[in-house]
């Protein structure tokens, strides 16, 4: 059997450590980390990202600060998506310069890398203005969704 190249994209362990990282970032937190990941998208990747965004149910977190890392791996591109609550927030450029992290790690073959440094730096910004306190849920899974 071939696996796809979603399969081979990230090894069990790396979507484990993604997973793990997913949960560091969470933990002082009550934003929200997604990952998904496909071999291509039909539409821009950017819409793609927005449309998996509500069908992850992202855009149903009580202060709006959903984020989702989407790759596209046969086409080789990526998004980092925030919901308006974080979007409003940030500072200037934030989205910008973890995207260019995250492409320098893709570069260079280094996708688990990649992913769990925006997942991390995405988490400290979440940290900042979304605290977690003792009510918090965590609203969505930590699982790496695959389409």
């Amino acid at each position: 059997m071939i696996m796809s190249h979603v399969e081979e994209f990230l090894s069990p362990a790396e979507e484990q450590e993604i997973i793990e990282a997913i949960i560091q970032a969470e933990k002082n937190t009550s934003g929200e980390i997604r990952v998904h990941i496909e071999a291509t998208a039909k539409i821009d990747h950017f819409s793609r990202a927005q449309q998996l965004f509500h069908l992850l149910k992202m855009d149903n977190t009580k202060d709006a600060n959903g984020v989702l890392i989407y790759v596209a791996v046969d086409d080789k591109k990526f998004v980092i998506y925030g919901d308006t609550g974080i979007d409003n927030v940030v500072p200037k450029g934030f989205w910008d310069s973890t995207k260019d992290v995250i492409a320098t790690h893709f570069k260079q073959g280094k996708f688990k890398l990649g992913i769990t440094e925006g997942i991390l730096r995405a988490g400290k910004e979440l940290e900042d203005h979304f605290p977690w306190n003792h009510n918090d849920t965590n609203e969505l899974s930590d699982a790496i969704s695959k389409g």
